[in-house]
């Protein structure tokens, strides 16, 4: 499909004045001090790292533990401040842009705690690593990874979480390797624990890929919590004998497999039952896990020279008679994470591409490589050969590439230093370079997502030129926190528009003087090139919202209004015309958090009230000339009067698409009509019309909401089904023979020949389109009725 945003007079375009420019570095740069040294963290720290340098300069600053300086709070205040803004994704991103100019909207933060909260309720678990603490930007990814979870959502002002937390500590150290084990602060991540339902605290839940979460209900101990997340471990360890022992070992080299057995004795001591399912969870995909009774099978145990208990991991092909040369290796450790750790080393490393293989590799299968810069590379870890079993279903393989073999395909590639990317199956340069955490299931969730997606990596040499098709350039910085949150939403979208418009990243700590050609100020900076047009995305980082961009470059919902435009569009618009206008500026936060709801709106009034906006920062003059104050400023242009500029502002709490358009549709001339007991059995009952009928309370609410819907249904169906109105308030004996029991109350009263039953047909929606299609479906049928009435009668005559 074509996608050519259309030309206009009023494009939204991404090129900013010198002046602009000047103004946004001087925000950058002028700040009383920055929010980052304040807290003593650097512009690439973690949502994590910002917690714990916050705790410790909270529990040093704090005004209780500082009461004799007189600026301690003031002091306090400022790094509160800082947290408050940096802990926040979206506010994070307009700081990183605007600075505290961006910010001037927001609450200042004035409120804290006290010292006895930062020092044991504040982040409960950031000090422990093996409890993986996850946010909203990264939580989905964890959970679908394919590993196994068990996740405490929890409120650091809940008394049972503190209770809970030094169980939880042990059990996490216990389970590390088996089951990965997350907290969600609930306090700092409201929105996604509303979203999984959860509604007292702590809460504890196993994920798994594949299975809905199961919710544990028992008591908190850790061999309770031990137990009921072991269930969920599908790994099984096979008893093993004469029978089987001989086929297993010599089956492995097929499987590619090898065996970890522990031999029980009498002497010595034996893996516990519980230590080798533990085993078999850890090495799951990569190592099978048995075990022997040597009291019953003492002449095999004999043969093996195996005099007391132990355990022995076999490799794919090893050799049972010359145990030396089969490359088995003995382990006298009974501590599940000391052997697992042994047979990691053991385990074969990933394939090596070399240059020549490299290109017809990429061809034909999907890969996920890692660069590495010589042979003695340490960048990867042991626990990453869990990447093939992980990856298999996806039918992505896992190798290696070494730069210092071949130069120049790296430099080609734009990798300069250790890294992994992932290729499509579409040849080299159909690739994508992971800029998220150096960590297992970051690593599963950024390959599933990239094979499946339409996103990749670019440099200079396919960087989109103004002659082809059009494409969404991410430009972004990989220590940016913001910017690696947004990757994952725009793979999503790339799927969306597969076929119509392109995606691409282009990280700037690499391409600087590409990132400086087009004016890059701050990350991310996502931009849809158009042939000569240019336009800067600036709503929210998810995949919904960019998809509601780009389909209003195609299909503009607001008009950008220049000082011109708005008198000749607006001050001398036609009579029956209403407008509304929103008058901002790019660098306010509200206005930012508004304009995609703007849009969304505009597209649901298309038709009715036309939509525009005016950049105050770009025609400040015209904007103090109209006695604009602040922003956003909202304003209604009705249907022209006596008063040619008479305007009404919105003052409403909710900027939300919905509200701004209820509000809007209140000052749309009605087209239902008011009917009376009389009216309605004159027109409605003993009529010839179709008529839909709202009845109606003045003082219910929800009447209120669907009044503006009513009157789209009016126009919606205007000329083929009349729309009137029963207040039930004032003509409640008319609304009682009609049967009504519940306010609003919307019913279809047909024409079909003779006098129309006042019960009516209850019509089930309060949504004008959903109504309009009910009733078009009830015509069809009366019409369809009517024809074959006619057909009858000929076929008698």
């Amino acid at each position: 499909m074509e996608f050519l945003l259309p030309k206009g007079d009023y494009p939204t375009s991404f090129r900013r004045s010198l002046l602009v420019v000047l103004v946004c570095v001087t925000v950058l740069v002028c700040t009383d001090q920055d929010y980052y040294s304040l807290l003593g963290v650097s512009k690439e720290a973690s949502s994590r790292e910002i917690r714990q340098a916050f705790k410790k300069l909270a529990l040093k600053l704090h005004p209780d533990k500082n009461q004799n300086d007189p600026n301690a709070h003031e002091s306090f205040l400022k790094i509160n401040r800082a947290y408050e803004v940096l802990k926040d994704e979206d506010l994070r991103k307009k700081y990183d842009k605007y600075g505290e100019k961006g910010l001037e909207d927001q609450q200042q933060g004035g409120r804290y705690e006290s010292w006895h909260y930062y020092r044991y309720d504040f982040g409960i678990y950031d000090d422990d690593p093996e409890i993986i603490t996850l946010d909203r930007g990264e939580f989905d990814a964890a959970v679908n990874s394919g590993e196994l979870w068990f996740v405490n959502f929890y409120s650091p002002r809940c008394s049972h979480c503190h209770d809970l937390a030094p169980t939880w500590r042990e059990f996490a150290k216990e389970m590390d390797g088996v089951i990965r084990i997350g907290a969600v602060n609930c306090g700092d991540n409201r929105m996604l624990c509303r979203i999984k339902g959860i509604n007292s605290y702590p809460s504890l839940y196993v994920f798994k890929t594949g299975m809905q979460p199961v919710k544990y209900y028992g008591d908190r101990s850790k061999e309770s919590l031990k137990n009921f997340a072991m269930q969920y471990v599908t790994s099984t360890v096979t008893e093993l004998w004469a029978g089987n022992f001989v086929n297993a070992i010599e089956t492995s080299f097929a499987s590619g497999l090898g065996w970890l057995i522990t031999f029980c004795a009498e002497r010595g001591d034996c893996l516990s039952y519980q230590t080798r399912l533990k085993l078999a969870g850890m090495l799951e995909g990569l190592a099978n896990v048995g075990w022997m009774d040597c009291g019953t099978q003492g002449e095999l145990c004999d043969n093996l020279d195996i005099s007391s208990s132990t355990t022995a991991y076999f490799p794919p092909g090893a050799t049972i008679n010359n145990k030396e040369k089969g490359g088995v290796l003995f382990l006298n450790s009974l501590d599940a994470r000391e052997i697992y750790q042994e047979v990691m080393k053991h385990l074969p490393d990933f394939e090596i591409m070399s240059a020549t293989s490299l290109e017809d590799h990429l061809a034909h299968h999907r890969w996920l490589l890692f660069f590495q810069f010589g042979e003695n590379d340490k960048s990867s870890v042991q626990e990453f050969k869990k990447l093939k079993f992980l990856l298999k279903d996806e039918h992505i393989q896992v190798g290696k590439f070494d730069c210092l073999s071949s130069p120049t395909i790296c430099n080609k590639l734009y990798v300069y230093q250790p890294c992994l990317a992932v290729f499509k199956g579409k040849g080299i340069e159909d690739y994508e370079i992971h800029h998220g955490k150096k960590i297992l299931y970051d690593i599963v969730a950024f390959a599933k997502e990239s094979v499946n997606s339409h996103v990749i990596t670019l440099g200079p040499q396919n960087f989109p030129g103004k002659e082809k098709e059009p494409w969404l350039v991410d430009f972004f910085a990989p220590w940016c926190p913001p910017c690696r949150a947004l990757l994952p939403e725009l793979r999503k979208a790339s799927k969306h528009l597969y076929g119509q418009l392109k995606f691409g990243t282009l990280d700037c700590t690499v391409h600087e003087g590409l990132c400086n050609m087009h004016n890059i100020r701050a990350y991310p900076t996502t931009v849809v090139f158009n042939q000569s047009d240019v336009h800067e995305y600036e709503g929210h980082h998810s995949a919904e919202q960019i998809l509601e961009f780009i389909e209003d470059l195609r299909n503009p919902s607001v008009i950008s209004l220049t000082p011109e435009t708005f008198v000749e569009l607006v001050e001398r618009r036609k009579r029956e015309e209403i407008w509304m206008v929103d008058f901002y500026a790019p660098w306010c936060g509200p206005c930012q958090a508004l304009m995609p709801e703007w849009k969304k709106m505009a597209r649901m009034l298309n038709g009715l009230i036309s939509v525009g906006s005016v950049d105050c920062q770009k025609f400040y003059s015209f904007c103090h000339q109209q006695n604009v104050r602040g922003y956003p400023e909202i304003r209604l242009f009705p249907q022209k009067s006596s008063t040619a500029h008479q305007y009404y502002s919105y003052n409403g709490w909710h900027r939300d698409s919905y509200s701004l358009r209820g509000w809007a549709l209140g000052y749309l001339p009605q087209v239902s009509i008011d009917l009376t007991p009389q009216s309605f059995t004159e027109k409605v009952l003993n009529g010839k019309d179709h008529w839909v009928i709202d009845f109606y309370a003045p003082w219910c609410g929800p009447c209120q909401n669907f009044a503006p819907e009513f009157e789209i249904l009016a126009r919606a169906v205007k000329g083929k089904v009349k729309a009137g109105k029963v207040d039930c308030q004032a003509y409640g004996q008319t609304c009682q023979s009609a049967d009504i029991r519940a306010y609003p109350t919307v019913k279809f009263y047909p024409y079909q020949g003779t006098k129309v039953n006042i019960l009516g047909e209850y019509i089930d929606s309060r949504d004008a389109k959903g109504i309009a299609d009910i009733l078009n479906e009830k015509l069809e049928a009366i019409q369809n009725k009517g024809k074959r009435k006619k057909s009858r009668n000929k076929d008698e005559l």
